[in-house]
């Protein structure tokens, strides 16, 4: 039986002058991206070519991947699970994250639209080795127009062409829910918002540093509720962490 969770869904002319001045003074600004705008269908593209993974390739990360400037457009949020019938819990064991509870096989796409930052296509997890660099299993983190990093892991598989550098849409199919990594056994998609930081294999902060169950729900329900505040603030406040320090190693 699963424990109480939220998200469960049925089934279911003065003016004039001086904004010319301004723009003239090379002073215009675009609008702020407006986090109340909904649209909850699905308008997935396909992947940009990409070179076929190597079986066997390690979690691959391109050169340098750096937030995209701000164009003032507008910023589209889905749900990670393209599923009815799912779960998530408020908290997460040892640090911020969600796990989303959902049938495996349930596509998991794009929250955003953005860069692929890294990809990891092999299971390393092994119970007798270090708690932490191989607890996701199959995973995919995706830097979002929006600044964020967005991480999905415990995959059963990553979509064909999927790969580090490419550039994805919201809505867009990245993989499948499973139970790879320490997901022991059981169906879900480990969930998690970050900065960027060296969007390398940093993953003791790209598996989550601020609570995704508020923004999840908002946009099960078809809202655009905006993590980039927080996630700013959390950076503000404590960088980017070189080392796991006494977290707990999770997902």
């Amino acid at each position: 039986m699963r424990s109480p969770s939220i998200g469960r869904r049925a089934r279911p002319a003065y003016p004039v002058l001086l904004l010319v001045a301004a723009l003239a003074a090379g002073c215009g600004r675009p609008p702020a991206p407006v986090d109340t705008w909904q649209d909850p269908s699905p308008r997935g593209t396909a992947a940009q070519p990409a070179a076929p993974a190597t079986p066997g390739a390690a979690p691959t990360s391109p050169g340098a991947v750096s937030a995209p400037a701000s164009t003032g457009a507008k910023v589209r949020r889905v749900f990670p699970v393209r599923a009815t019938d799912v779960d998530y819990h408020p908290t997460h064991g040892g640090y911020p994250g969600t796990d989303v509870f959902a049938d495996c096989g349930e596509p998991v796409v794009a929250v955003t639209d953005g860069v692929v930052l890294e990809v990891s296509r092999v299971d390393r997890f092994d119970r007798r080795g270090p708690r932490g660099p191989n607890n996701g299993g199959l995973s995919v983190s995706l830097l979002g127009d929006d600044g964020v990093r967005y991480y999905g892991s415990h995959l059963s598989a990553v979509s064909a062409g999927v790969d580090a550098g490419v550039r994805v849409r919201a809505g867009q199919q990245l993989g499948k829910v499973g139970r790879t990594g320490n997901a022991n056994n059981v169906c879900h998609l480990h969930f998690g918002l970050s900065p960027q930081c060296t969007g390398k294999n940093d993953w003791w902060i790209r598996r989550g540093v601020v609570w995704p169950a508020p923004y999840l729900t908002s946009w099960r329900k078809g809202g655009n509720r905006s993590p980039v505040t927080e996630v700013s603030a959390w950076q503000r406040a404590h960088g980017c962490p070189t080392s796991p320090g006494s977290a707990a190693a999770g997902g």
